[in-house]
């Protein structure tokens, strides 16, 4: 017997249209939007009632390697960004992926540069 296996990015976005049924983000307190790729992690402060991205950090950006170290400037270049433009607290989106390595890291480098969670 031949058992269909859902692929790990398909669960993924299974957890992610989970967790975006229960968060959101206003222009008050916008949501914090993590997306990682192989070779990237992109960071975006967005306004979901407005449909606006306030601010979006890469690793391109401030140009370090991917790994834990690079995600944590990009978690530092996003909480610069969002502070600059009076942005204080936001939602955490991890959009389904582990709080774990890459992702916990950005929001450490978030969250040592006054953002607030």
């Amino acid at each position: 017997m031949i058992m269909n296996k859902i692929s790990r990015n398909k669960s993924r976005l299974q957890r992610k249209k989970r967790v975006r049924a229960k968060i959101s983000g206003t222009s008050v307190q916008p949501r914090l939007a993590v997306f990682r790729s192989l070779k990237e992690i992109y960071a975006q402060v967005i306004d979901d009632t407005n449909g606006v991205t306030l601010a979006a950090a890469s690793l391109k950006e401030v140009k370090a390697k991917n790994g834990v170290e690079g995600a944590k400037k990009v978690g530092a270049a996003i909480a610069k960004k969002c502070l600059a433009k009076k942005i204080n607290t936001v939602v955490f989106d991890r959009a389904g992926y582990q709080y774990h390595g890459k992702v916990k890291a950005l929001a450490d480098g978030a969250r040592e540069n006054g953002l607030k969670f």
